[in-house]
């Protein structure tokens, strides 16, 4: 939201404000807390890539928990300045991000292997090149659902196709975690009016980065352990001191 205060990066020029006071904290810090707020997703992502690296799993797992952190790091400038540049860092990574996850959630069915990454690639290389001309709107929302979507039915076939209940428990939180996060996402957009008044702001929409998250570290999790079943590695949901869950496996010794 518009603040008079004296701020550090000028005017604000990007298509979209959140409802939060614009410096009201620091005056390098356009929105504070949906600044701060993806700061978790960071450390998730690198306790993911620490796991995926060290267990040698698949390199298009540690390039996917690398894209989550790209990500943050993209929303935090976008959110601490408001400028158009960097909202440009936060949207263009979020449909890499999708591309990689279509990537990985329709790969093993492939028959043509080149193809579908040379396609994804050209893609996301076409899309930022216009998104860095033009300027979305809504239009970049409705991609951006589009390419959900599509993710939505094989996601759903791995959970059915997996007998394991500590990875249908992360599948269900990761539903739940999505659920919750575009609760506060859309009452932080729609009722931004009201909320302004109350006399304490629950910031949805840093709300919504912390449970996307945690939302995007479960989903790696459960598409970890569904690659290393295939791939015959014996695979267990463990839990690290009780409570971040990770995937461990066991390699045949011919591998």
């Amino acid at each position: 939201m518009t603040n008079a205060a004296p701020s550090f990066w000028g005017p604000v020029t990007s298509t979209t404000e959140w409802c939060e006071i614009n410096y009201a904290h620091s005056s390098y810090i356009a929105e504070f807390y949906n600044t701060i707020s993806n700061m978790p997703s960071i450390l998730l992502a690198f306790i993911g890539l620490i796991n995926a690296f060290s267990q040698r799993f698949e390199k298009r797992f540690s390039v996917l928990h690398l894209s989550n952190m790209i990500l943050s790091i993209g929303s935090m400038l976008f959110h601490a300045t408001l400028q158009n540049v960097q909202q440009q860092s936060d949207e263009t990574p979020m449909v890499w991000e999708m591309l990689l996850y279509i990537y990985i959630l329709f790969s093993p069915d492939w028959h043509y292997r080149s193809t579908m990454p040379t396609f994804l690639f050209l893609y996301g290389v076409a899309f930022a090149l216009v998104h860095s001309q033009l300027r979305f709107g809504t239009g970049f929302k409705v991609h951006y659902v589009i390419l959900c979507l599509l993710c939505i039915p094989r996601m759903y076939k791995y959970y059915i196709h997996t007998t394991d209940a500590s990875a249908k428990r992360l599948a269900k939180f990761y539903v739940l975690t999505l659920f919750v996060g575009s609760i506060c996402w859309l009452s932080d957009r729609l009722f931004c009016k009201e909320i302004s008044h109350w006399y304490f702001n629950p910031q949805g929409h840093a709300l919504w980065h912390v449970f996307m998250g945690f939302n995007s570290y479960l989903a790696n999790t459960f598409l970890m352990f569904c690659r290393a079943q295939q791939l015959g590695w014996s695979p267990k949901v463990v839990h690290f001191m009780g409570l971040l869950p990770y995937v461990k496996i066991q390699k045949p010794k011919s591998q």
